[in-house]
């Protein structure tokens, strides 16, 4: 489908010329002739654009100002935006998983999110020490988990904390926070986090708080598809809760009701939000464009009192018959509120599993799925995606909102892995194409502000997320006429098409569409500071 003109109208930059007699030192790299969109939503400008160092040192018209540089990349006809935000990510950083990052790049992404869905340990120091010293591809900053705090102090006990224990848990997130974590992440949902009372949480938040600019974000209780019901709005009224009484920011991890049931009813968790940002609350959310999760099997086939006590404790429960039958019973109604074992599609090394659907497998096996499930728990959880659990309605709707922002979700796959959701090679891509290109229902600038400015300034950055003189030089430069998702289910390790250039801290790590493989990442403190080390 052609672009509408009018949503791509460059405005000229107005310029103030400034007749200088000293000459300057040349930049690094002049970037000519782009159509500029700064981050912020405005209109694109076409100006000239300097790096120097890690930093962007001039914009304007370079030719008028004097300004030269060592290289020079001719952007005409292209549009350049500050690099991507993803606000929920699993990505792999370490050199050792292989061409780390690589998925992310080519969708112009620069900075991640880590220590997600209540996983974050409290170990963020050595994390970033780690990555200062051997170098990583992309920016990348921490939360500390929930989730990793419980199971460190109670392991996987459903159960209140002791006060003792509680005690334990603030002091795991206190360290964390020491150290320069984002702030708290919860993963409800999951387990051992649904084991915990919501008291329990706001509590431990309420520790991140007493730190500047700390952020509550979850992957909440229920969307609409946990078993047993806890229920989509109450589970929204809950994660704004946790953050209005601990103090804290609110994000919610990748918003969107989920279930047949719930296609729909997006704007009534949007109105939730919306009352509690006009009483003063900050809570912002996040999405992806796709109808399908990803997550692992145990979650969505087992329910959570059989997990109690951890996997050991639950095959001894597998075995027992008559508790057996009550699992396989919840196990089926587990999977219809998913829409049946053949939405649920394996992404695992295991041969037998990866690329087939959960009912592709009992056939082959002549098992019922809950007993299949079952066998394959036993050797380990598997990757796995629900097919079909978003409705395109509500997430159209949800890109429309001023607070929305984007994200992957995504993990580069593991080595044996040939299935993934397509959503790590794709995502903000794909946003760009359905809801900017074929189905207009964003201008550019609103989009390109839900992936660069609207993160900075919910994150509290004042040197990222725009591009602006001083700035970081995370900068992304787009073909928007090529700027298309390539991946599908079916073959989900494509990567995406139309960035031409992407810069991390002033380096190429995209040319002219190919990755150089430079690990100009930088490990990123609460607020944007750059990792140093420790005291």
């Amino acid at each position: 489908m052609a672009v509408p003109a009018s949503r791509f109208a460059v405005a000229p930059l107005a310029l103030a010329l400034v007749c200088c007699t000293d000459a300057r030192e040349p930049a690094d790299l002049l970037l000519t002739g782009g159509s500029i969109l700064d981050g912020g939503g405005s209109p694109a400008v076409v100006a000239d654009l300097a790096v120097t160092g890690e930093r962007i040192s001039f914009l304007g018209d370079a030719s008028a100002s004097g300004i030269t540089a060592l290289d020079t990349l001719n952007v005409t006809g292209l549009v350049v935006t500050p690099g991507f935000v993803d606000m929920h990510s699993h990505a792999e950083l370490d050199e050792a998983y292989g061409r780390p990052g690589m998925a992310f790049l080519y969708q112009g992404i620069t900075t991640v999110a880590l220590g997600v869905d209540g996983a974050g340990d409290d170990r963020v120091a050595d994390h970033m020490s780690s990555w200062a010293a051997n170098g990583i591809g992309l920016n990348a900053f921490l939360y500390v988990g929930h989730g990793t705090a419980r199971s460190a102090v109670m392991g996987m006990d459903d159960r209140s904390p002791s006060p003792e224990e509680m005690e334990q848990m603030k002091a795991y997130v206190r360290r964390a926070m020491e150290e320069g974590a984002q702030g708290l992440s919860s993963g409800l949902f999951y387990l051992p986090g649904n084991y915990a009372q919501t008291e329990e949480v706001i509590e431990l938040n309420r520790v991140a708080a007493a730190y500047s600019g700390a952020i509550y974000d979850t992957h909440d209780r229920d969307l609409g598809a946990a078993y047993p019901s806890f229920g989509y709005l109450n589970s929204v009224a809950e994660g704004i809760r946790i953050g209005e009484e601990g103090g804290t920011k609110v994000i919610f991890s990748h918003f969107n009701p989920q279930g047949a049931g719930n296609f729909g009813r997006a704007p009534e968790g949007a109105a939730l939000i919306e009352a509690a940002q006009a009483r003063g609350v900050d809570v912002r959310a996040a999405q992806h464009v796709y109808t399908a999760t990803q997550s692992n099997l145990r979650s969505y086939t087992i329910p959570g009192w059989a997990v109690a006590g951890g996997d050991t404790a639950m095959v001894r429960r597998f075995d027992d018959r008559d508790t057996v039958r009550i699992i396989d019973t919840q196990t089926r109604e587990m999977l219809e509120i998913r829409g049946g074992a053949d939405k649920l599609l394996f992404a695992d090394p295991r041969p037998e599993l990866n690329g087939h659907t959960l009912a592709e497998v009992a056939e082959a096996w002549g098992l019922p799925a809950p007993a299949s499930a079952r066998r394959i728990l036993r050797e380990g959880n598997a990757a796995v995606m629900n097919l079909d659990l978003y409705d395109a309605e509500n997430t159209r709707y949800l890109a429309q909102k001023p607070w929305m922002m984007t994200c992957t979700d995504g993990r580069d796959p593991g080595p044996g892995q040939n299935v993934t959701h397509p959503r790590v090679f794709g995502a903000f891509a794909k946003k760009l194409r359905d809801y900017v290109l074929d189905e207009p229902v964003l201008t550019l600038p609103f989009a390109v502000r839900s992936m660069t400015g609207l993160a900075a300034d919910f994150l509290g950055w004042q040197e990222r997320g725009y591009l602006r003189e001083g700035a970081y030089a995370d900068i992304t430069v787009l073909d928007m006429a090529r700027v298309r998702d390539m991946a599908t289910y079916e073959e989900p390790q494509q990567y995406a098409e139309g960035v031409v250039h992407v810069l991390v801290n002033g380096v190429l790590a995209i040319h002219d569409g190919v990755a150089t493989e430079a690990l100009a990442g930088k490990p990123l403190l609460r607020g944007g500071a750059v990792f140093a080390g420790l005291p």
